[in-house]
């Protein structure tokens, strides 16, 4: 009886064991690095968005963004890129309709806002995309602006206003697009890149390529 009860403890306590080494595993950080002509931005995926986190990984790994443009630039907008059809484009080729095949669902969240060096998902207008699914590659990081305190709607936290005061960004998105990561190095290479010469269509007349690699 004696060995038996022991054994029992014992298979709890290798159980208990595995499942804290699990719950520790499934909360690591991802961290990635986004190379440009114009320095590095470092950054991180929120694990409060498995799905995009996960996605976003994939393709990292595959090498899937490694010589696709940053093909949109707004200032004090945000910067776009992730279009497969990037790699080959002829200079003034609009782009924006790439994609890989399918979405990954909303992951909306109140707590992960837009501010300057989030990265986003873009995706398909409400009309033909009333779920607001994320494309299944394109991205987006923004760049914005700095909002007072007091213009902000009372669904934001006192600390969340503080951020759109001070460091800025783009309020209007917040529910609208699903927000998966942070820039946390190399803030001023989105300013860099968020006011190159563009054209009619918002593309950098001189071609923006990046690499992304994820970070141990």
């Amino acid at each position: 009886m004696k060995k038996t009860v022991l054994f029992i403890l014992a298979s709890i306590l290798v159980f208990s064991i595995s499942a804290i080494s699990q719950t520790k595993t499934s909360k690591k950080v991802v961290k990635f690095v986004i190379h440009t002509d114009y320095g590095d931005m470092k950054g991180f995926l929120y694990n409060e968005t498995p799905q995009h986190r996960d996605n976003f990984v994939k393709l990292v790994k595959q090498g899937f963004y490694n010589g696709t443009l940053f093909h949109r630039v707004i200032p004090q907008f945000m910067i776009q890129g992730g279009d497969p059809n990037s790699k080959t484009a002829k200079p003034g080729q609009q782009l924006g309709a790439g994609d890989v095949g399918y979405t990954v669902p909303a992951e909306f969240n109140p707590s992960l806002i837009h501010k300057k060096g989030a990265l986003a998902a873009a995706r398909q207008g409400d009309e033909v995309n009333p779920k607001k699914a994320s494309s299944g590659c394109q991205f987006y990081i923004v760049e914005g602006k700095k909002y007072p305190a007091s213009s902000l709607p009372a669904k934001y936290t006192d600390e969340q206003k503080k951020v759109y005061e001070t460091l800025g960004g783009v309020p209007f998105l917040d529910g609208g697009y699903t927000v998966f990561g942070e820039i946390t190095e190399g803030l001023d290479i989105i300013d860099k890149i968020a006011n190159v010469e563009r054209d009619r269509s918002d593309r950098p007349k001189t071609d923006l390529k990046m690499t992304i690699k994820l970070v141990e």
